[in-house]
């Protein structure tokens, strides 16, 4: 860590330590005392999704925290645990496995919850503990609230009773530390996290009911700043937008909970992100995995949409810089804008993944951030995505000078991005598509990238084309000389189509096409026009595994000698899923 950003760090956890010894107090001594300080008054139910499997893996003492493995080794709760990664450490003071071990169920899991609470208490909320630490950065102080107490009938019950006292007076404290520090969250995510636990612990919380209209005018403030017109988050990462929905759904549901109705402009946020994320969803209910983001937790976003009401369908046009093509079973996203310029930004332009019924077929790479520093920018590279890279250089450049999201991390935004993107809509019926474009080689290379892509009414064939042009006479010029350089004619290019490691592969037709087998037995064929594929190493990132999971790409591999150079694939279902073997019985409709 830089000394800068290590002063940076400091700095905010001494304002924390400061803000709550600061609500300690004022609980304590501060104005007319609650009936009883930390004691509960309003029975909420959970709205964020478990799982169980990571629930008995925890029971187990296998923790998968951000990525990152950990095992307990027969310690009685993680807070010994030396965690490497920032993320990984967030995760864990932000309580969310407890939604896993309430998935598992049973007396064990409860008991085991019970006694990482009481560790946690004993260890980061009371005496010397209070305030000190990653635990009480204000985005996993919410996060660890919401947990609290929307579990607290379970995490409270039996042996739990004896525990209720202490746990109550943490949460009127932590509610007090919310009030004071919210706004040290940085905006997107975290802050909604921050605002959406303040909330919870204003309406449940003895002794914090003080903090809800400064809180409901927070989240008004936040819901109208950070989640644009079309319901999308800068970041462009549609699983934080999946992390933003279901805090605000949370926070609505706890308020009707308490017979109040959510603020117009919180209700009004609600109603926009909705069907943006319905557009981000793929056939099998997992969202575009682009921009550090990943599938979101199985179900989680269908739950999130009925305890809404929410009814709309997904949003039309280019919702937050994607473009959605579905027919029947078949979903393809594109990305169809230049990355956002933080460090979670993705060289991804143009990149498309596709999947069918509930089995994903072509894929993003996705987040390498909890496997290590190398795979992280490994993932954010061109190389990592479904489409064309140039001369193993990616369509946006990582640059030490771009804007850093958080001081603990130093992985630099992107700072070469294509400055023009475009996208026409072709075609309806039998093959509607898309004509897109980015100038992200124009500078490096005199070469803009071209991408048509075309779905059939039936979704059997995803038709597509890439194209290399020089279209100014400055570009041709640079890439005369480009082209001139080393002992190879043109520019050397590379369009990848990486799989899902489910996926069964192998080269057929001679070598002319490639053969897919999805798990569902469907067969699907991918040939193209003037060149042989080939077969080359990938990765797939999967935040439930302890490693990167090997995979294959295909990959279209030629050189652009002249100022236009066209690529033609098609990419199409040859057999469908055999009746006894169908993954879900009547599931011939994308959702809606």
């Amino acid at each position: 860590m830089g000394l800068w950003r290590a002063w940076i760090a400091g700095r905010e956890g001494r304002r924390n330590r400061r803000a709550a010894r600061a609500a300690a107090r004022a609980l304590l001594s501060g104005g007319p005392a609650p009936r009883r300080p930390g004691g509960l008054a309003l029975e909420l139910s959970p709205t964020w999704v478990g799982d169980p499997g990571r629930g008995r893996a925890l029971l187990a003492g296998r923790l998968r925290l951000a990525g990152e493995a950990a095992a307990l080794e027969g310690a009685a709760d993680p807070w010994a645990l030396r965690l490497t990664s920032a993320g990984a450490v967030r995760a864990l003071h932000g309580h969310g496995w407890l939604d896993d071990l309430a998935a598992a169920g049973g007396r064990a899991a409860r008991g085991t919850a019970q006694a990482w609470v009481a560790g946690w208490l004993e260890r980061h909320g009371e005496g010397r503990g209070l305030g000190r630490g990653p635990a009480w950065a204000p985005a996993a102080t919410g996060r660890r609230l919401r947990a609290w107490l929307e579990h607290a009938p379970w995490l409270l019950a039996g042996p739990g009773r004896a525990m209720a006292p202490r746990l109550g007076a943490s949460a009127a404290v932590q509610a007090g530390f919310l009030a004071r520090r919210w706004a040290a969250a940085p905006p997107g995510p975290e802050r909604f996290e921050a605002l959406a636990g303040l909330v919870l612990a204003a309406l449940a919380v003895e002794g914090a009911q003080a903090h809800l209209p400064e809180a409901l005018a927070a989240l008004e403030t936040s819901c109208d700043g950070l989640v644009d017109a079309e319901g999308a988050l800068a970041g462009r990462n549609p699983e934080e937008l999946l992390e933003v929905f279901l805090c605000l759904t949370g926070a609505a549901a706890a308020l009707r909970a308490a017979r109040r109705e959510p603020q117009p402009a919180h209700a009004a946020a609600i109603a926009r992100i909705a069907p943006t994320l319905k557009a981000l969803r793929h056939a099998d209910g997992g969202l575009a995995r682009f921009h550090g983001g990943g599938a979101g937790p199985t179900g989680a976003l269908d739950l999130a949409l009925a305890e809404a009401g929410v009814r709309a369908r997904p949003r039309p046009g280019r919702p937050m810089g994607f473009v959605r093509l579905a027919a029947r079973r078949t979903t393809v996203l594109v990305d169809a804008a230049a990355p956002p310029e933080g460090p979670l930004g993705h060289a991804s332009t143009l990149a498309f993944e596709l999947t069918s019924g509930r089995r994903p077929l072509i894929v993003s790479a996705g987040s390498g951030a909890g496997f290590g520093a190398g795979w992280r920018r490994h993932g954010r590279g061109t190389a990592a995505h479904a489409t064309l890279e140039l001369e193993g250089a990616s369509s946006s450049r990582l640059g030490r000078g771009a804007r850093l999201a958080a001081p603990e991390t130093e992985e630099p935004g992107l700072q070469e991005r294509p400055a023009q993107v475009t996208l026409a809509r072709e075609g309806e019926g039998h093959a509607a598509g898309v004509l897109l474009s980015h100038d992200g080689w124009a500078a490096s290379h005199g070469l803009v990238h071209m991408r048509r892509l075309g779905l059939s009414a039936d979704g059997r064939m995803l038709m597509g084309e890439d194209a290399l042009i020089a279209t100014t006479p400055a570009e041709r010029r640079r890439f005369a000389a480009v082209a001139g350089r080393g002992g190879l004619p043109g520019i050397g290019f590379a369009v990848r189509f990486p799989l899902h490691p489910d996926v069964e592969v192998a080269l057929d037709g001679g070598g002319r096409e490639v053969a897919m087998r999805l798990r569902s037995g469907e067969l699907w064929r991918l040939r193209p026009e003037g060149v042989l594929p080939m077969l080359e190493p990938a990765v797939y990132f999967d935040p439930a595994r302890d490693a990167p999971r090997p995979t294959r790409a295909i990959v279209l591999a030629g050189r652009a000698t002249a100022p236009v150079h066209e690529i033609g694939w098609t990419l199409a279902k040859a057999e469908d899923t055999p009746v006894g073997l169908r993954d879900v019985a009547l599931d011939e409709e994308v959702p809606a």
